[in-house]
Formats: structure tokens, C-alpha cells, sequence
């Protein structure tokens, strides 16, 4: 089982996640062309692919899901409420899913992970083979109970630390953006990641992958440093040697196997 990300940010999000012929694209928030062609640096061609998942409509997570569902005729899935929210043309095999109901594609069990976000439904994931787990969390303002059981024993996590307080309270954007991505339906911090962090389960961890970090008011160091801060504070025996990296913008993150 592997999985990599063609981006990670503001500007689009896009997560690949392949267990033997069974490659899942959880979210596609670039154009057709730009996401084709990141594709194809990841050596996936778009018909490929067996289906697409999605966390939620925002225009970063869901901007190219119609376009690319529609030219390779790839099945996606999301929830009622992301789909009262879709404001691109019909995908004509949309799958409408329970948040509370795992399902299945392919050799990929898939595991819904309810978030507070201001959408209209939003979920995130956990996916699995059998032998290993991959959660993938990316927006959500606060931790919940039910983020934490889901997020426990994976083998791997993407998980946004999206900004640093200091940096968001001093730097550009304009009030009401600073309070909405503070809120309790925004965006975590590095701080509310790191608490999340350590309060889980990581006796199985080896990848940890800082995701959705804000080009303008976090940076990859401060970001790294929470993590880590959190990891030392668990003191897990077990999370030895771990793979602790950023997914980025442009280059997102390179192909990591579980083996």
C-alpha cells in the first residue's frame, strides 16, 4: 500500500492513496489539465483511477472533480450534504454516502471521518487494506472524540497543521478571514494539531505528513517543530524512526509505500 499528493494547500488539494490495481484520488482541487499533468508526474494515468472521494465542496478540494470524473467516466463519492453543495454539472456515477457507513473500493475499505468545517457536510478518511491504514484530515477547525478513534493505529497520517496563531493574528489577511479560519469551524493550528497529535494512538505510526500548511501564515519549520513537540511529549517506544515530512503546494509529496 502506498500513497503520495499531487498538492496540498490554498491553492488545491489532491491525495492519492493505492493498494494493488486499486488507486483512489481523495479530492481534486486543480483544473482538468494541471491535474492530468500532475498525474502523470506521479506515473497514474487519469482513467486509472477507481474512483475519486471527496472531503468536501470547497473549491480547493473539489474545483476539478467534475471535469476529470466526467472526460475518464471515474465514479466519485461524498455525502448528501457535499452534494447539495456541488455547483458543477452532474458526474453521472455519483455515489451518495452515509458519513456513519464505511464502504468499499475496490481493495480499499474506506472509513468516513465526520470534521467540523464550514461546509455542508464535510468528512474526511481513513483508508485501509486489511494490513495497513492511511487517515487523511486536511480541514477541520476543532478535534472531536470521533477524529480521535478514527485517526488511532494508522500506519500512516496526513494531517493539516494549517497555521501558526502568532503568524495568523500579525499577517495580511483581512479580519474576518483571520476569525473564520480561527474558529471552532476553520482550520487547526499547529497548536490544536499537535494536541490532537499526541493524543492519539501513534504505537503504529511511520509516516506522518504535515498537510494544508498556510503559504502565509505558517511555515514548514514552526509547523515541524509542533509535531515533533507532540511526539516527544507522547513518548511512544514504538514510533521509532518516523517519516516526518511537509506535502507542499507545487510539489506535494512523493510516493510513500507501507511495507
Amino acid at each position: 500500500m502506498r500513497f503520495a499528493m499531487l498538492g496540498s494547500g490554498s491553492r488545491g488539494n489532491a491525495t492519492l492513496v493505492q493498494s494493488g490495481d486499486t488507486t483512489v484520488l481523495v479530492d481534486c482541487g486543480f483544473m482538468l489539465r494541471e491535474c492530468e499533468r500532475r498525474l502523470e508526474l506521479f506515473g497514474v494515468k487519469p482513467w486509472d483511477l477507481s474512483a475519486i472521494v471527496v472531503t468536501h465542496e470547497h473549491f480547493d478540494h473539489i474545483g476539478g472533480v467534475a471535469r476529470l470524473a466526467r472526460k475518464h467516466k471515474l465514479p466519485v463519492f461524498m455525502t448528501k450534504g457535499t452534494h447539495e453543495g456541488w455547483k458543477h454539472a452532474p458526474v453521472p456515477r455519483t455515489t451518495i454516502f452515509d458519513p456513519a457507513d464505511p464502504f468499499t473500493v475496490g481493495a480499499l475499505q474506506i472509513e468516513p471521518v465526520p470534521v467540523p468545517h464550514d461546509a455542508r457536510e464535510p468528512c474526511h478518511y481513513v483508508l485501509g487494506n486489511g494490513s495497513f491504514r492511511v487517515g487523511v484530515l486536511s480541514d477541520a477547525g476543532a478535534a472531536t472524540d470521533g477524529m480521535r478513534e478514527a485517526l488511532s493505529g494508522c500506519d500512516a497520517l496526513l494531517l493539516e497543521f494549517n497555521h501558526d496563531v502568532e503568524m495568523l493574528i500579525n499577517g495580511p489577511y483581512k479580519p474576518p478571514l483571520k476569525q473564520r479560519i480561527a474558529s471552532a469551524v476553520g482550520h487547526l493550528s499547529n497548536v490544536q494539531s499537535a494536541a490532537l497529535l499526541a493524543s492519539l494512538d501513534n504505537s503504529r505510526l511511520k509516516h506522518l505528513v504535515l498537510t494544508h500548511l498556510s503559504e502565509k501564515n505558517n511555515t514548514p519549520e514552526l509547523a515541524l517543530a509542533a509535531a515533533r513537540g507532540a511526539l516527544k511529549e507522547k513518548g511512544s517506544q514504538s514510533f521509532s524512526n518516523p517519516e516526518l515530512v511537509c506535502a507542499n503546494q507545487d510539489g506535494g509529496l512523493a510516493w510513500r509505500t507501507l511495507q
